[in-house]
């Protein structure tokens, strides 16, 4: 399969910590493992644009490229979505 799963974050947002679970389930049955970001350390490292886009809405889906969804896992249009890709 051919996709790319970000899971933009932060330390300490339990959110985060949630949704980072629940989207590994989902896409260890696609074969495939999320990206996690933290926007706050891209922000350090010189990329203060992640946290500008997505800062106030951790933790946010980003499939190929494309924000997917905000604040929890929506898995069944996850899955919908993945499913066209295979």
């Amino acid at each position: 399969m051919n996709a790319t799963v970000e899971l933009m974050t932060r330390a300490g947002c339990h959110a985060c910590a949630a949704a980072e679970q629940h989207l590994r389930t989902v896409l260890a049955d696609y074969g495939l493992e999320p990206s996690i970001v933290d926007v706050d350390e891209a922000a350090q490292a010189g990329d203060s644009s992640l946290r500008a886009e997505y800062g106030d809405r951790v933790p946010v889906i980003v499939l190929d490229g494309e924000e997917h969804g905000y604040w929890e896992v929506d898995e069944p249009r996850l899955r919908a979505d993945l499913d066209t890709r295979r």
